[in-house]
């Protein structure tokens, strides 16, 4: 009786586990690839440039036989601009928060308006070089940045289209950002060696070299009759207020229900505005949003064995952590051991579930999402999201019951 007991038991386990394996009995099976990122060797050509030469082979996740989201069309989906690439620059969080913003707009307007990135990145570049100086070296200087960064910038410096500031030469058909960024670097870097911390003269040398490369940013902006200042285009034109939106994290080795510091590298100047939850509510959060037509500036971590360009997809194979076992100890674990990282920007646009599983249309501006049949898109499973995405952005109203907690904490 035990002995049959036992039987039945294992039986169950298998069928029960079976859907959580994929199409292999045995769990989801890797294979070898050659790397290929063939638009990145596009724009490299573009640019007439060179760089590192890529891995000759790659382990990723084989999906052969899966049933994977077949196009963008699928999916139930905010209204956004189409993807634009980022060309050779570490400017995923301004490209994917402006485009959140972009469909923001539009949701609380009606309005379709095309904003410039790079205005946002100019003055970006300035603020950290501006920190730099004052904390006399000891800031992070680098091309990335957070999605919060963004309303930072334009409640200082407003916004403007694209059209009063493309960021770049008429010629060049991306954007380029390697020796601008090595020169500005280069400069800070002399003030480090000879201890010449002057501000007003290092600041005007940094907008020179970004003048030089990006074009120096316009006073006004013309709209109809009426000429604005970005400030006032941001707030009478667009209708924009940066306060309304929030940066929600769920990290465990920071409070829950508390607002902190989002321990990264790229959160240069150190903002602690995020709204830390558990696990089980950053999901909840996110899937509730979704349906009631929100999009999400989000950010995490993009190298892992499921993450498959040629294929548009993110999952979590089980021979990296099986769906079960995805928990706040398995992200944290990832977090702490720096497997899991910031390193890329994204912006959340639809949602769609197949066979009872949530899937997600992701608008990506990085060159990997150029090489499968969907231009600019991916397609993100939730696990990969639970696992791997760290926080998002999204307007307050979207989730204001959660955000009662931390004012009664």
């Amino acid at each position: 009786m035990k002995r049959l007991h036992l039987l039945s038991v294992i039986l169950c386990m298998i069928f029960v586990s079976a859907p959580m394996l994929g199409q292999h009995p045995g769990g989801d099976q890797g294979t070898f690839i050659e790397y290929e990122n063939a638009f990145y060797q596009q724009i490299k050509v573009s640019l007439d440039s060179t760089g590192e030469e890529p891995p000759d082979t790659v382990f990723k996740m084989d999906v052969s036989g899966y049933e994977l989201p077949d196009s963008p069309e699928e999916f139930n989906q905010a209204w956004h601009y189409p993807p634009l690439s980022q060309g050779r620059t570490g400017t995923c969080w301004c490209f994917c928060t402006t485009s959140f913003f972009e469909s923001e707009i539009h949701r609380l307007t009606g309005k379709q308006v095309k904003l410039s990135e790079m205005y946002t990145v100019y003055w970006e570049y300035v603020e950290k070089a501006r920190r730099f100086i004052r904390t006399r070296g000891e800031s992070y200087f680098a091309q990335g940045s957070e999605a919060n960064a963004v309303p930072r910038i334009w409640e200082e410096y407003g916004i403007v289209p694209t059209e009063a500031y493309p960021g770049k030469p008429a010629d060049q058909r991306y954007h380029d950002h390697r020796q601008m960024f090595t020169e500005m670097e280069d400069f800070l870097n002399s003030m480090a060696e000879t201890n010449n911390w002057n501000e007003a003269a290092a600041l005007s040398t940094i907008r020179s070299i970004l003048d030089h490369y990006m074009g120096r940013p316009p006073e006004t902006v013309t709209v109809g009759n009426t000429t604005y200042s970005p400030e006032a285009y941001l707030h009478k034109v667009l209708e924009l207020n940066p306060d309304d939106y929030v940066d929600i994290l769920s990290l465990k080795e920071k409070p829950y229900y508390r607002q902190v510091e989002y321990p990264v590298p790229d959160n240069w100047w150190h903002s602690d505005i995020y709204y830390n939850v558990p696990l089980n509510v950053f999901m909840s959060l996110l899937k509730r949003a979704v349906r009631e037509g929100y999009t999400l500036s989000i950010g995490g971590d993009v190298s892992e064995a499921g993450y498959l360009a040629d294929h548009d997809v993110a999952m979590v194979p089980t021979f990296d952590i099986p769906a079960e076992y995805i928990t706040e100890d398995a992200r944290q674990f990832r977090f702490s051991n720096e497997t899991t990282t910031d390193d890329h920007g994204i912006h959340l646009v639809g949602y769609q579930e197949m066979d009872g599983t949530e899937w997600y249309l992701i608008k990506d501006s990085g060159s990997s999402s150029r090489n499968g049949d969907h231009e600019g898109f991916y397609f993100f499973h939730e696990d990969y999201v639970k696992l791997k995405m760290m926080d998002f952005m999204i307007h307050k109203d979207a989730v204001e019951d959660v955000l009662k907690k931390f004012s009664s904490q």
